[in-house]
């Protein structure tokens, strides 16, 4: 009872989606400084049942001792997308679809940022989550420059059982330089489909990571960033580096992971990967 009460005081917003004649429909939605919700009446074809949820923060970020936190339930049978990145408590009802598509995160010079999202769902329903951090402000002179980053992503059956449980960890205490550990990588990203709707697309995803990376190996000289070590000798690294992962007891759960020296080759390779969302979505994400 005293977690309940914690999280209604810390609560920053919240979403309610249901079907209300026949289409997704926002039922209920509340949201107090810093954070606001808007909520386009049409996104992308009228055919499309999805309801687009845009998050902002007030002054354009997130500044030190900030909380936020934000609840949404998407109904069964309907469809939701997220855009924004923060600690978030869903529920996802029966065949509905629920899809987090945020802007990466970019941390500042010596800044402490921790985000949970932790998803209730049941057998059938639908997710999408993208969960992505830059190296920091380049044009600061700053990377991986910041204290800690430590991003959290649940997903529980109903009645609790844990689905998925991942843990992203970057902390300037425990592993040193976090710059030596990713060394030229300037983003780091994961994706996740987990449910029956995503399944055509779990299949192109793991057809075109697979390509990806046969690709380079065929035909390393173009895939490859060449730079001098400080022995003066050349080294070559893929400038982009993918894999995927089928998890669950029935493979329901498609993990990609990225690896990128630049943020433009994540938001391509995110286009490319997520497009066939737009018959789900009403338009590819990232486009």
């Amino acid at each position: 009872m005293g977690n309940e009460q914690e999280d209604k005081e810390m609560e920053m917003g919240s979403i309610v989606v249901e079907k209300v004649g026949g289409r997704s429909s926002v039922v209920h939605c509340f949201s107090r400084y810093p954070v606001k919700f808007i909520i386009p009446k049409k996104v992308g074809s009228s055919r499309t049942d999805a309801v687009w949820v845009y998050a902002l923060n007030y002054g354009g970020g997130i500044v030190s001792g900030d909380q936020i936190l934000c609840k949404f339930s998407v109904g069964d049978c309907c469809t939701m997308v997220l855009t924004t990145q923060g600690s978030t408590k869903a529920r996802v009802g029966s065949n509905a679809l629920l899809a987090i598509i945020p802007d990466p995160v970019t941390c500042f010079s010596t800044a402490r940022y921790y985000q949970k999202q932790v998803f209730n769902v049941s057998s059938n329903s639908n997710l999408v989550i993208v969960d992505w951090i830059t190296s920091g402000r380049h044009e600061s002179g700053e990377k991986w420059d910041f204290d800690l980053y430590r991003s959290i992503n649940n997903i529980f059956l109903e009645g609790g059982e844990p689905l998925f449980l991942d843990t992203m960890s970057l902390e300037k205490e425990k592993i040193g330089c976090i710059h030596e550990l990713v060394q030229d990588y300037q983003v780091i990203a994961m994706i996740l489909l987990l449910g029956p709707k995503l399944q055509f697309v779990q299949n192109l995803v793991q057809d075109k990571v697979k390509g990806i990376m046969s690709e380079q190996l065929q035909h390393p000289s173009g895939a490859l960033s060449h730079k001098r070590n400080e022995a003066g000798y050349f080294i070559s690294k893929p400038s982009l580096m993918t894999s995927c992962s089928v998890f669950g007891t029935k493979k329901t759960i498609l993990v990609v992971r990225v690896a990128a020296m630049t943020t433009e080759s994540v938001y391509k390779f995110l286009q490319e990967q997520l497009a066939p969302l737009e018959s789900l979505l009403g338009v590819p994400p990232y486009h």
